[in-house]
């Protein structure tokens, strides 16, 4: 294997279908946290006021951030492939120290509660307010432009698509999850028991893909 050829890097190494769930895991492990977006998400989804648009346009900002993240990063990588060793050494510290921090949570859980008690909004403004939950948030730029994109541009060009499939699906169910099943969510999701299952199986993906990635750059390093 050679680092100099970053689409050798992953890619003849993993399926399609390896990819395609390598995106999907990332994504979900991600992007399910108590956060502002995931609560104003939530809070639409108990007043039954214009889920589809909201869950439609997160959903679809999500998609456009990761592809041009991983392609983005492709085109870097390719410019300059010293980088991608470095990405993928940065990825899976990052990974490791973000799984640990996800199992520290899960001893100390919190609760995500949304309040469905507002006055009637446009549909204008509810999108407004999505974009700036979104757009607004710099750890968005970090963990879906950044850190996805890097791991899934170490890919070959034909398995790229799998991976920005796997990672735009994971946001589209969780924020379809978050918004139509808002009224069964509300009450799990309010009690911290519930966050410290999901921190547990997240820290311990990301630990995992953490040291799939780290395996891939020790690999490529003694290549």
């Amino acid at each position: 294997m050679n680092w100099l050829n970053p689409t050798a890097l992953s890619g003849a190494e993993l399926s399609a279908p390896a990819v395609f769930l390598q995106g999907l895991a990332l994504s979900l492990g991600l992007i399910v946290a108590i956060g502002a977006q995931n609560a104003f998400v939530l809070r639409q989804g108990l007043r039954r006021e214009h889920v589809g648009g909201v869950v439609l346009f997160c959903a679809l900002m999500d998609a456009l951030l990761i592809a041009a993240g991983v392609l983005g990063m492709a085109q870097l990588l390719g410019e300059r492939p010293g980088l991608a060793r470095v990405l993928a050494l940065g990825g899976g510290l990052f990974l490791a120290w973000y799984g640990w921090q996800a199992l520290q949570r899960a001893r100390r859980a919190g609760a995500l509660r949304a309040s469905a008690e507002a006055a009637p909004a446009s549909r204008g403004a509810v999108l407004a307010q999505a974009a700036a939950f979104t757009l607004l948030n710099p750890h968005v730029y970090l963990d879906t432009v950044l850190l996805v994109g890097s791991v899934g541009a170490q890919h070959g060009a034909a398995l790229r698509p799998g991976f920005i499939a796997g990672a735009s699906l994971a946001s589209a169910l969780w924020f379809s999850l978050l918004g139509y099943g808002a009224r069964w969510l509300a009450p799990v999701f309010a009690r911290p028991r519930a966050w410290q299952l999901l921190d547990s199986l997240i820290g311990l993906t990301m630990l995992g893909l953490a040291l799939l990635l780290l395996r891939q750059a020790w690999l490529g390093g003694a290549a």
